[in-house]
């Protein structure tokens, strides 16, 4: 799922794109990606780009007379970009935007239908989106210690949690906890203030060179290429694969869709967190550290 970095990437590049651009027609493919009814969607059709920005990790296009469109990639959506007279979308396209600079195009891998387009009018309808999560780029320590503190849980679940903190998924969660050498099953209530403020340090760090990174990949392009899974990663997606500060094995813990990566030797004290199939089919064969486990 993009995340924060890489919706600061998709805005930056957009603006040049469309801001003060007419809105010349929609096209949507996939009847099921527009979740409103109410403005009509035919009613941003020529409207005028005057605002792009980001809620959580949303986009959120706002129009001429106070009409804002929000676009929600979810886990597989993508934005590609096409100059004027460029090949038309393709078999995975939901959507459409066609602008006189070129066409905005919103894309879904998979078979999965979760990304969605909402049009809605008045910024009263557009707060409804805002789930309340704490933008840490814009905070101080003391606000993101209260915020962490405000409910206990993982700080794994704490950092992907949208009403606690705004555009950090799963991916940058991951490389946040290794940065600042924390397991991501530690209870948020249970650290120190030394912690907390390490954390603190490490979200904005790792933010704040991600978005720059990206930045400098994407120069004057669009972004083609936005994943979850990148090289230059410490942690997220490199399961067995060396830690880039200790050389111990990259673990992973196993859920639903999802996973968490993590280094036992910089976050756990060496031990290994279960992962809940393989420890429930190994029982008691399941290793408690590298050491056990032979790494």
């Amino acid at each position: 799922m993009p995340e924060l970095p890489d919706i600061v990437v998709y805005l930056e590049s957009l603006r040049p794109r469309v801001q003060g651009q007419r809105l010349d027609s929609i096209r949507i493919i996939n009847p099921f990606t527009l979740r409103s009814f109410e403005p009509p969607i035919g009613a941003a059709e020529g409207k005028a780009v005057v605002g792009i920005r980001r809620m959580g990790k949303r986009l959120v296009l706002e129009l001429d007379g106070q009409l804002f469109l929000v676009i929600h990639l979810m886990i597989a959506g993508r934005l590609r970009w096409r100059p004027p007279g460029g090949k038309p979308p393709g078999k995975p396209a939901l959507a459409a935007f066609t602008f006189p600079t070129g066409t905005l195009v919103l894309t879904e891998a998979g078979s999965k239908r979760r990304a969605s387009i909402h049009l809605v009018a008045g910024p009263g309808a557009l707060a409804e989106f805002e789930r309340g999560g704490l933008e840490v780029l814009e905070s101080d320590l003391s606000t993101f210690s209260a915020r962490l503190r405000r409910e206990r849980h993982t700080l794994k679940r704490s950092l992907t949690d949208p009403r606690l903190f705004s555009g950090i998924g799963n991916a940058y969660s991951d490389e946040i906890l290794h940065r600042a050498k924390l397991s991501p099953l530690a209870m948020s209530d249970r650290l120190d203030d030394e912690e907390v403020a390490t954390l603190y340090r490490a979200t904005r760090d790792v933010l704040r060179e991600w978005i720059g990174r990206l930045t400098k990949q994407t120069g004057e392009k669009f972004p083609e290429k936005v994943s979850a899974f990148r090289a230059e990663m410490a942690v997220h997606g490199r399961f067995r694969q060396p830690c880039p500060v200790c050389g111990a094995p990259v673990q992973r813990i196993r859920y639903a869709d999802n996973e968490t990566n993590y280094c036992a030797r910089c976050q756990t004290g060496g031990r290994l967190l279960a992962d809940r199939a393989m420890s429930r089919l190994l029982r008691e064969d399941w290793p408690r550290s590298l050491d056990e486990a032979g790494e």
